[in-house]
This record gives C-alpha cells, sequence and structure tokens, in this order.
C-alpha cells in the first residue's frame, strides 16, 4: 500500500497539484481550521508554501512551477502530518501570523489570533486620542507575547508589562521578544492578572483572555484541544476572567487611560452584567467581541 501511495503521489508535479491534492486530504479527513485560516484550501496554500521556503502571502506566481522530489517529499510529509496529528498548522510549522508580523509558537501557547492585532495597526484610533502620549501598556494573559509585541511598535515610546500565569508561555514570549529586539522595552510577569504587578498604572490595558465556556471546550475538535487549556477556559459562561479583568481594571490605569478586552461570543452576557457604556471595536472579521472602556467608565 505504502509503494502505491508513492507512486500515486508521483503524479504530482506542480505546485498547483499539490494544493489541489491537499486540499482533497484535508477535505476527506474532516480538518478543523480556525488558527490563523478558515478552509482547506487556505490551509493546504499556507502548509505548501511554508515548507517551499516561499512568500506565504504569493500563491499566484508560483502555482505552475515544477517541483522537485526533495520538495514532493517535503510537501507530502507536513501534509499527513496535519492530518494525523490534528495539530494546528502553526505547530507543525512553529509559526504564526498577525498582519505581516510572524511569531514562533509552539503547545506551550494558543496559537495567536486576536483582533486586537488588528486594532493595533490603527492605534487603536477609535479609543485613544493621543496614541503619542501613550507611556505605559499592559498586556494582560500575553501567552506568546505577540500583543505585547505589536503594542510596542505601535506605541514607539511606551514601555510594556506582559504579564501570563504560565512560566511555560512566558518562555515562548520571550524568545519572541528577543527576536524582535524589544528586551529593553517589554517586561515579561509572571501574574495572576494583576496580583503580582504591584501599584503600576498604565495608560492602556490589553487583554486577550480565556472567554471559552465549559460547554464549548467539551464539544472542541482536536485542533483546539491541542491547545493549553488554560489559555481557553474561562469558567462556565466563559466570563469568568473577563468580568475580574472589567472588575479590577480602574486601579491599574491613569486617569484617561484605557481597557481594551476580547471577550468573544460574550457580549450580551456582559451588558446584561453591568450597566456600562461599552465602546464595541470592530473589525474586517469581527463584530462585538471587543470592547473597551475608559478608566472613568469603569467600575
Amino acid at each position: 500500500m505504502a509503494d502505491m501511495i508513492s507512486r500515486d503521489l508521483e503524479d504530482l508535479i506542480t505546485l498547483r497539484d499539490w494544493l489541489r491534492y491537499a486540499t482533497s486530504r484535508f477535505r476527506a479527513a474532516g480538518l478543523s481550521y480556525g488558527h490563523g485560516t478558515a478552509t482547506a484550501t487556505d490551509e493546504a496554500a499556507y502548509l505548501i508554501l511554508h515548507t517551499l521556503h516561499l512568500p506565504i502571502d504569493e500563491l499566484e506566481p508560483w502555482l505552475d512551477c515544477r517541483l522537485t522530489a526533495a520538495e514532493r517529499a517535503a510537501v507530502g510529509q507536513i501534509v499527513e502530518r496535519r492530518v494525523a496529528t490534528r495539530k494546528p498548522a502553526s505547530y507543525l510549522t512553529n509559526e504564526a501570523w498577525i498582519g505581516p508580523h510572524s511569531f514562533y509558537v509552539d503547545e506551550r501557547v494558543i496559537v495567536p489570533r486576536s483582533y486586537i492585532g488588528e486594532l493595533l495597526g490603527e492605534q487603536l484610533s477609535a479609543v485613544l486620542a493621543e496614541p503619542e502620549a501613550v507611556r505605559r501598556v499592559l498586556d494582560l494573559c500575553t501567552g506568546s507575547g505577540a500583543l505585547a509585541i505589536l503594542a510596542a511598535m505601535a506605541f514607539p515610546y511606551a514601555e510594556v508589562d506582559a504579564s501570563d500565569l504560565s512560566a511555560d508561555a512566558l518562555q515562548v514570549a520571550q524568545r519572541n521578544v528577543a527576536e524582535y529586539g524589544l528586551e529593553d522595552r517589554i517586561r515579561l510577569v509572571r501574574s495572576d492578572l494583576f496580583k503580582d504587578l504591584g501599584a503600576a498604572k498604565y495608560d492602556l490595558i490589553l487583554a486577550n483572555p480565556p472567554y471559552v465556556a465549559a460547554a464549548e471546550i467539551a464539544e472542541f475538535p482536536p485542533e483546539h484541544r491541542a491547545e493549553p487549556l488554560l489559555a481557553h477556559a474561562g469558567g462556565e459562561d466563559g466570563l469568568d476572567v473577563v468580568r475580574s479583568i472589567i472588575d479590577q481594571a480602574k486601579a491599574h490605569l491613569v486617569p484617561g487611560g484605557a481597557l481594551v478586552v476580547e471577550i468573544g461570543t460574550g457580549r450580551e452576557g456582559l451588558e446584561q452584567a453591568y450597566d456600562l457604556p461599552f465602546l464595541w471595536l470592530d473589525t474586517a472579521e469581527s463584530e462585538g467581541e471587543v470592547l473597551a472602556l475608559a478608566q472613568e467608565q469603569l467600575p
């Protein structure tokens, strides 16, 4: 059987051939997505381009290029690894992207995919009247450190604290901070939310905390179960950590400061629980999943 499969794959000559094959293979295997790609074709394109060391945002120029025998073997291997392991593609490539920026990832951290990353590209202009005045930023539940790094890039005069409860996650964040050369501006802190941050106050607090409800976690596909449970589990309704952040944030913001939190699908529950003037920050792919509150508006 192995020889038959090998001979069959010898008919796959061009990148276009492999894209079609991988898409069919992924669909037949019933894979799940949502870690940077949304479809079998997008996932196949990413894995093939990465494996061939080609720009992941350029598919068309290479579609009819012929692959060498070694390249065909490498692409075939990663396609089969994706099916066999059911791990997110980013764990197979040790790479995740937010916009044009890539970050190292492995199983110690959730694959970064926050909508806040897109908003930082605009310097959170809907929230901050003077982005250039931001001097201190806190990134709660930093994971891989991706949002802390993007915040340091968005606010070049700011120092950034990046905290997480997971020591393993902070090791990954440290690697990413070093790769971006931001060790002098980003401080990594092990902390359960605000607990070990002392009396520090910030102009901006960012958080992409665990916000998945227990019932949803019970139905996770293998790709999501491969990620650290700590990074997903938000309690029975998914909002335990979000509520803690909202309840404690005021004391850690300067007057005029702002809190920005990604909450997933918990908008209705939060609006029922709090009589607060939430500002909902929509992105190209989300609506009502990121909230903002000024320091003066927090409970």
